[in-house]
């Protein structure tokens, strides 16, 4: 008469697949949720730099918003001025945009944020300024 069934050693095995397969996929999950807040932080400096490039314009004088002011570009040039992605979730612990314009015989600006995947970084992005967690990315006027 033979036992039907699995050994101990059958259904031990199964579990460590499964749980190695789990925590593969949990850390995969979060590399892909810290990806896309990166894109989502890449596309908010791009807009906040269309309406600076905008705001300038419209400006007899030709200049850009005063360092940190970036209020001054709503409603006329943005609805709202965008938050970094896991700021708005945990509520000041990271880091958010900065905008710092810098005056001299041309005008220019620095547009940052931090960036959770180093690998994310692009060819138009500088890595000047140090990031509490991650790395930093900087849109400069073109």
């Amino acid at each position: 008469m033979k036992n039907k069934g699995f050994t101990l050693i059958e259904l031990l095995v199964v579990i460590s697949i499964i749980g190695v397969l789990a925590g593969m996929a949990a850390f995969n999950f979060q590399q892909a949720r810290e990806r896309a807040r990166d894109v989502q932080r890449k596309s908010d400096l791009k807009q906040l730099q269309n309406a600076l490039e905008s705001y300038k314009n419209d400006q007899p004088s030709v200049h850009y918003p005063d360092t940190g002011n970036l209020a001054s570009l709503i409603p006329n040039h943005i609805k709202r001025i965008p938050m970094d992605p896991k700021q708005q979730k945990l509520n000041g612990s990271w880091v958010d945009y900065s905008y710092v314009r810098t005056v001299g015989e041309t005008l220019e600006y620095d547009l940052v944020a931090c960036l959770e995947n180093a690998g994310d970084l692009s060819k138009d992005a500088t890595n000047n300024v140090i990031c509490t967690s991650g790395v930093s990315y900087t849109l400069t006027e073109p």
